[in-house]
This record gives C-alpha cells, structure tokens and sequence, in this order.
C-alpha cells in the first residue's frame, strides 16, 4: 500500500523540535543530581561574593576618577595660591618697614624738637621788666647712670656685670629738666612768670628753688632759681603747617 504525505513540512517541524536543547531540564537534572544543600550554600556565596566584587570594582574605580580629577583641581588651585601668598607676604614686609622707619622719624622728632619747645614756651612765659640769665640742663647722662644703677647684692657677693650697652629706647620722649635763672624788679611778675610756665602744655614741675636780692647795673633787683621738667603734650595742643619750598 503506497502513502502520501500531503504536508511534508511537519515532518521537518518535528525533527527540528526534537534536536534543541531543553536547557531547564538539564539545570532540573543537575539540582536534582545535588543534593547537599552547603554545596547549594558555597555556590551560592561564592556567586554573591563574585558580584559584590564587580560591584565594589566600579565603584571604586568611579571613585578614584573623582578624588583624580580633585586632585589636579587642588593642585592647580595651591600653585595659584600660592603665587598669591608669595606677594601678600612681600607687601606684608614692605609695609612693616615702612612704618618701623616712620615711626623711628616720628620719635627722632619728638626727641629733636624737646628743647625748642622749650625754650619758646619759656620765652612766651616771660612778663615785663624780667629777663633770664641762665637756662640749662639739670639732669645729666651720669645722673641717670646713677638713678639706674643695680641694687645691693648679699654680703660676700659681686653683682654680675651687664652684658653690653644698654637697650636704647627710640620710641619713648627724654624726661629733660631745665635749671633756669633770672632776674626782675617785680616780686609779682615772677610769680605771674610760674604760673604761666605750669599753664604751658610743655612744661610741669615748676618749683621755685631760691630767690635773694641782688645789685644790678646799681639796682636792687630780685633773682630767682626755678626748675622745671618737660612733659610731652596732648596731640591736640600741637600745630602742624604745610612747608613749601621754592626749587630754583
């Protein structure tokens, strides 16, 4: 008896279904085929353990990119600041100097014009029919060596010896005391002359040391002995004017 396959490509579908590869039974089979579950266990750790690793692995890469690109930027901003630091120190230094160097003319100035105020206060002070003989310096540099001397050390004992000069202070105004000498046929005009000395911003401690009558020029005339110190004056007592000079 003959048969005929009226659709031939059924056939075909069927072997080519039949010959693929059923990959879940195979993976059924191979978990049916293991039957310890702390081998299950390891695989799965292990497997859990690999992605961990990748996941960490990309991470820390990312990470390593950022702190890199941080990195270069804090370099790049520490060589321009410090550029910057450099400068900013210079100035620093040049504005320190300056204004040491300003502030020792300021005290060499305080120091220079210590007598000319002096003595133009003295002058202004100075009433009718009195005039002045003798104006000078009371305190001296041995006196002051004297007044700074080294106290007494215990019996037996040598002091120790200073080691160089003395510091010299440039900033502080000299105590400068003035003897001052004079004569006047007025009783009263010397002491108008105290009074206006005590009432100049320059000058205190005005105290009268001795006054006798003396024959001048065939008078009797009153001569007197004052001392006086010098004291630096309020900032608002003093008079500062522009100076000009004419280059030619």
């Amino acid at each position: 008896m003959i048969q005929i396959n009226l659709n031939p490509g059924s056939a075909k579908k069927s072997r080519s279904r039949g010959a693929g590869v059923n990959f879940a039974g195979v993976a059924a089979g191979a978990i049916s085929r293991v039957k310890d579950p702390y081998l299950l266990a390891a695989a799965g750790s292990a497997l859990f353990a690999a992605a961990m690793v990748g996941l960490m692995y990309v991470h820390q890469n990312s990470r390593a990119s950022d702190l890199d690109a941080q990195l270069q930027t804090a370099q790049q901003d520490s060589i321009r600041f410090t550029a910057v630091i450099v400068q900013k120190r210079k100035a620093e230094t040049q504005r320190d100097s300056v204004v040491r160097q300003v502030d020792l003319i300021k005290s060499f100035d305080n120091k220079r014009y210590v007598w000319p105020h002096l003595m133009d206060e003295i002058s202004r002070a100075l009433p009718p029919e009195t005039w002045l003989t003798s104006v000078v310096q009371s305190n001296n540099s041995s006196a002051a060596q004297q007044d700074e001397a080294p106290p007494p050390t215990a019996k037996g004992k040598k002091a120790a010896a200073p080691k160089g000069p003395p510091p010299v202070d440039t900033t502080s105004v000299p105590v400068v005391k003035a003897h001052i000498v004079g004569q006047t046929v007025d009783i009263q005009a010397l002491t108008r002359f105290m009074k206006l000395l005590e009432a100049s911003p320059f000058i205190q401690n005005v105290t009268l040391i001795k006054s006798s009558i003396v024959i001048a020029d065939g008078k009797e005339v009153t001569e007197f002995q004052l001392d006086a110190s010098y004291q630096a004056p309020d900032p608002s007592a003093i008079k500062t004017v522009p100076v000009s000079l004419s280059v030619r």
